[in-house]
């Protein structure tokens, strides 16, 4: 942080959750888009120009080397993220990194180790666990209102196959990645127990890529969990924590607007709405 105070970001990467990216710094008054990079300067320069960035590099590593960037929020395809990352980590830049946050266990294994080893922040940029219902559901369960949790369902799904980074390999495309997430996420921001097991099937596309998967977890505290996710149906995008007294439903496991809270009758022994405004 400069003695100003101000925050200042270098966005990585051009694209949809770029723009994202860029959007949401206006609206936050201590921090300020800085700079972006991109494989091309002409890119870099267009989007700089768009949202207002001081400044446009034409490669990653240009806007890593830059001493104003406080943080690096990383907005690549996930093929990219690890290369990335791992630059801008031996850098000394801390690191928001866009879901997924890694293609694989390996890559995030040895990233978040040398996070640790150059004492460098490190978090993964899913926003479901920074929103308001991901507390008020914690205290629901901290509460005792659906008695001890013993199941847990979460689907999301959205038509996708038109979309280039889900089709091609080389991009890391398919489901889980990019949607799955979610669906796990929601298990592990309400249950950190360990995994005793986890099965799972996948319908694949002609491009070898994952379009629907679903997936089985037993948890050690008794949990059984089951997650779905598609790029090639629109899901109900609903999840269901289910307990020895009742259930509690949220209605969109990637941006959640209500939380409903039913009894042991499922019927409204205790029925709570919510409204989120994000």
């Amino acid at each position: 942080m400069k003695q100003d105070q101000t925050m200042r970001v270098g966005i990585i990467g051009t694209g949809w959750i770029a723009e994202k990216a860029a959007i949401t710094l206006q609206g936050l008054p201590t921090i300020e888009s800085y700079a972006v990079g991109s494989r091309k300067i002409e890119t870099a320069q267009a989007f700089s120009a768009k949202w207002n960035i001081p400044r446009a590099y034409g490669s990653y590593s240009e806007l890593i080397a830059d001493p104003d960037v406080d943080l690096l929020y990383i907005a690549t395809p996930h093929s990219h993220h690890f290369d990335v990352t791992k630059e801008g980590i031996l850098a000394g830049k801390p690191c928001l990194v866009e879901k997924a946050f890694m293609a694989n266990l390996r890559q995030s294994k040895e990233i978040i180790d040398l996070a640790h080893t150059q004492k460098v922040f490190l978090a993964e940029a899913i926003w479901t666990r920074y929103q308001p219902a991901v507390s008020m559901v914690r205290k629901l369960l901290s509460e005792g209102r659906i008695g001890q949790p013993r199941l847990i369902t979460a689907t999301l799904g959205y038509s996708m196959r038109n979309k280039a980074r889900i089709m091609r390999p080389d991009l890391c495309g398919g489901a889980l990645l990019d949607l799955g997430v979610y669906a796990l996420n929601f298990v592990r921001m309400f249950t950190d127990s360990d995994i005793v097991s986890l099965d799972g099937q996948c319908v694949k596309s002609d491009t070898g890529m994952d379009l629907t998967n679903a997936m089985t977890i037993i948890l050690s505290d008794g949990i059984l969990a089951n997650v779905q996710s598609s790029a090639s149906c629109v899901g109900d995008n609903i999840g269901v924590i289910a307990g020895t007294e009742g259930n509690l439903i949220i209605d969109n496991i990637n941006n959640p607007q209500t939380i409903t809270v039913n009894g042991p009758d499922r019927t409204n022994f205790l029925y709570m709405l919510y409204t989120i405004i994000v």
